[in-house]
């Protein structure tokens, strides 16, 4: 399947026209260096107007160019080529002007010295006021990150947990979603934009990315330059656009564990001379992780397929439309987590897991959970459908450029879970398959007021349509009763909870409309300032009917109330409303041309959360309605930064921060198998703050180096009514936890790598050899919700490598290897349901070594 992919878009790029387009009397000609000041042929040359039209040429054998026929005006000039840097210069043609220019490719890294659209204009990275990495798609590819958890391994202010697709959280300095099981009802953090249009769902950060140019990690508050509000920063991915120059990439991945990957993009010039199409593959098999002794299987694994189209149309130079289509589909047996031990808890010894796994005489396959076994009894899939539309418009308007990004995505999950993680009949259903499909609108016009400020203005709508499909369903089997009752005469009544479950029924609706404006004045030659604001409208309502069924069929007061207690009906309906007004003001000041400075204050907010599974149960088993929603978060942050190249080809930033949150959103996971997801609930008050560094160094023409650190302290400031710790079960039901460290969140982080590179030949044919590496540390952090001395993850360090060869023409053949000294560790440990004691885990992979074989192909 995946070869015949292959043919038919090479066979499509051989068939696509060449085209051109504009027309005028100025021209830029120039030529492309390395550092050494040879030349470079082959390189791509882009000629971008204000409006975003793009010309390109390709470097002759002297390293030289021509883009002519050039309207008057404003313009960006890139050169790009596999292996180096995006190189960028800015010039100003007046009509009939020829212009020369001289770029320089550096070797490709981690870098900040790059184009990025972070303020929602084309600005170099380390000119821009706010904290921000940037990875290359080329880096991405190299190392293995093909999807947003293999990103914080490369940044080590990015978190990523996530237990199932839907069960997914990207936080940014620790914030973003509450550590623990999804509750669709709250908002995201951290917002995950492609292309400018914002994925509402956390599942997406699961999806392969395809064809990705570059991600740009934002940390802190957005709000007054997005379109949606995020409280702990943004993951803005973009994809590569449609060219007028034929071309197409492929590439292949083979390595253990029955690793399979192929990626290919074919794009050129369509019908005429004014339109471009893209399409874009990518497929990744990999077999399970984790033995199933029970039934043979090996689960965990995975099956994802995507598919992504794209046409450009450039009617002007004024106009440029882009039209996208995406889906995703993934067919994972997944996932479970394995047993990791057993704590002890204040319950009384009959209540506690070892004896009551000796009651039922039952042995786990084994407590160790790097043996990567499991015995669970209910079939495990984590189907998903994702995709979508959009539409994007930018049009030069005045002294800037107004930008239309209309959206339709879809999102159709179908799980089956083994909630009680062991092969006993505890809890033989639990899954909540559901619909959802979003729809957003933003215009945005940025530009100049005047020779000293700049402004972008926008409007933002969404909505969102949320449905069970058909229901969220829970069934107990007959080991259910001796788990999650006392061990009494009447619960040990023949079948009470067999087959004892309960249906779901839950519709949610979410709008949101925003305006949001920022404004950047030039104060001086050195000193900018930089004030915003947002004004936000948000509505959320729910339906919810929860239904039970099932079970030992009595009129036995005493036994049903005994069911009762584990799972009981309740229905209850939310509308809410709220409005927020919100902030930054940045100040930055150029020292000097080699150090930028920066401090910003911003207000932001999480709107106000809705529990869509449910909510606990008062003393005579009535749903505490109250629970239903979820206060707003009221967020104030500040930051100070300094950008530097203290040295030629030298990057080096440094930022510190303060983030206070009151009314913080968090999760509360009720470890009884009556709640199926937990339910959301607010700490009175958390802060984070913390140090970040990073840096990248092109040390020669063939050595380059880059590297991160960050310093996070989160704590609750004050939280009086948490959950109590896994080892406290049985004792009080709630604990003040004030002052502890929330969930999710490694005190230290780094990330480090480089790379060697030099001309070689093989076989006659020139190119580069290469060698490099590529590490990570993360310090130990608590993963549920209350810090457990049981539920603490130990710190790990991941070492990455990769050597190869890549030849002139674009190909090259890479071994790699991916956690290469064989780590042990635990991305989470959880509570396993039930309050027995019995906590499990999902354990990173374990070493992989493959191969990759790229292929490009381009019409010189």
């Amino acid at each position: 399947m995946v070869s015949k992919v292959l043919r038919v878009v090479v066979a499509l790029v051989a068939l696509a026209p060449v085209g051109a387009f504009g027309q005028g009397t100025a021209s830029v000609a120039g030529v492309v260096k390395d550092s050494s000041g040879g030349s470079i042929p082959g390189a791509i040359v882009r000629v971008v107007n204000e409006a975003g039209a793009t010309r390109e040429a390709v470097t002759d054998g002297d390293g030289g160019f021509t883009a002519a026929s050039l309207a008057a005006g404003a313009y960006r000039v890139e050169a790009s080529l596999d292996g180096f840097e995006t190189a960028v210069r800015r010039v100003a043609l007046d009509a009939g002007q020829s212009l020369a220019v001289e770029l320089t490719l550096a070797p490709a890294g981690f870098t900040e010295g790059v184009v990025v659209t972070a303020r929602r204009s084309e600005e170099v990275a380390q000119d821009v006021p706010i904290p921000l990495s940037v990875v290359s798609g080329k880096l991405m590819n190299e190392a293995g990150a093909f999807n947003v958890n293999r990103l914080k391994e490369l940044i080590p202010t990015v978190q990523f947990y996530s237990t199932n697709p839907r069960n997914s959280a990207i936080n940014i300095r620790g914030l973003g979603a509450p550590f623990g099981l999804t509750n669709d009802g709250i908002e995201p953090g951290v917002g995950l934009y492609i292309d400018g249009v914002f994925y509402a769902r956390p599942a997406s950060a699961s999806l392969d990315l395809v064809d990705v140019e570059r991600i740009e990690v934002l940390r802190g508050p957005q709000g007054t330059l997005f379109g949606k509000n995020t409280t702990a920063g943004a993951i803005n991915v973009t994809t590569r656009k449609p060219t007028f120059r034929p071309e197409s990439d492929v590439e292949l991945n083979y390595g253990n564990l029955g690793f399979v990957q192929a990626k290919a993009s074919v794009s050129g010039p369509l019908f005429s001379q004014k339109v471009a199409g893209r399409l874009s593959f990518s497929g990744t098999q990999r077999d399970g992780t984790v033995a199933n002794v029970k039934t043979g299987a090996i689960v965990n694994d995975l099956d994802n397929l995507g598919l992504r189209g794209s046409v450009l149309l450039v009617p002007s130079e004024k106009v440029v439309i882009t039209a996208a289509v995406d889906h995703t589909r993934q067919r994972p047996q997944g996932y479970t987590q394995v047993v990791a031990g057993v704590a002890p808890t204040l319950r009384p010894a009959n209540r506690q897991y070892p004896q009551i796994a000796a009651d039922l005489g039952y042995t786990a396959p084994s407590f160790n959970a790097f043996d990567r076994v499991t015995d669970v009894d209910t079939p495990l899939r984590s189907y998903q459908d994702l995709g979508g539309e959009s539409f994007n418009i930018d049009f030069g308007l005045g002294r800037g450029r107004l930008t239309s990004t209309t959206s339709r995505r879809y999102w159709d999950w179908n799980p089956s879970n083994d909630r009680d993680f062991i092969g006993l009949p505890v809890t033989t259903v639990s899954a909540a398959p559901s619909n959802q499909v979003q729809w957003t609108q933003e215009v945005r016009w940025a530009g100049d007021l005047s020779r000293n400020v700049n402004l972008v203005v926008g409007g933002f709508g969404f909505h969102q349509a949320l449905d069970s499909a058909p229901s969220f369903r829970q069934e107990q089997g007959s080991a259910a009763a001796r788990f999650l009752l006392a061990p009494t005469a009447a619960a040990a009544t023949p079948g009470l909870l067999d087959g004892y479950g309960y249906d779901q029924l839950m519709t949610f609706r979410n709008v949101s409309a925003a305006v949001f404006g920022q404004v950047s004045w030039q104060v001086t030659d050195r000193l900018r300032l930089l004030p915003g604001l947002r004004f936000n409208y948000d509505q959320k309502s729910v339906d919810f009917d929860q239904q039970v069924y099932g079970g030992l069929q009595t009129t036995d007061p005493a036994l049903i109330a005994l069911q009762l207690s584990v799972l009981a009906p309740q229905q209850y309906t939310a509308d809410v409303d709220d409005t927020n007004l919100s902030g930054q003001f940045t100040a930055a000041y150029k020292l000097t041309n080699a150090i930028n400075v920066f401090s910003t204050y911003s207000t932001s907010f999480k709107s106000v959360g809705l529990n869509l599974n449910g909510v606990p149960t008062d003393a005579i088993g009535r749903p505490v309605l109250s629970a239903a929603t979820v206060k707003p978060e009221d967020v104030k942050h500040f930051e100070v930064g300094v950008k530097t190249q203290p040295f030629r080809n030298v990057t080096a930033n440094v930022t510190a921060y303060n983030t206070g949150i009151q009314d913080f959103q968090t999760q509360v996971v009720n470890a009884s198998v009556g709640v199926l997801r937990g339910y959301l609930a607010n700490a009175e008050e958390a802060r984070v703050r913390g140090v970040e560094f990073d840096s990248s160094a092109r040390v020669s023409r063939n050595v380059t180096f880059y590297g991160a650190a960050a310093y996070t302290d989160a704590r609750y400031v004050t939280f009086t009514d948490a959950p109590p710790p896994l080892e406290e079960t049985g004792g009080p039901q709630v604990k003040d936890i004030s002052g502890s460290v929330l969930p999710g969140v490694s005190k230290w982080a780094l990330s480090f790598g480089g790379e060697y590179a030099h001309d070689a030949r093989i076989a006659g044919a020139a190119g580069q050899l290469f060698g490099a590496f590529d590490t990570s540390y993360r310090s130990d952090f608590s993963s549920s919700a209350t810090a457990s001395k049981y539920l603490m993850v130990d710190g790990y360090s991941l070492v990455n490598a990769r050597v190869g060869f890549r030849w002139a023409d674009n190909w090259s053949l890479t071994l790699w290897a991916r956690n290469l000294l064989d780590k042990n560790y635990y991305e989470l440990l959880t509570a396993a349901p039930g309050n027995s004691g019995l906590y499990v885990g999902q354990v990173g992979d374990e070493r992989t070594l493959g191969v990759t074989m790229r292929l490009g192909f381009k019409n010189r």
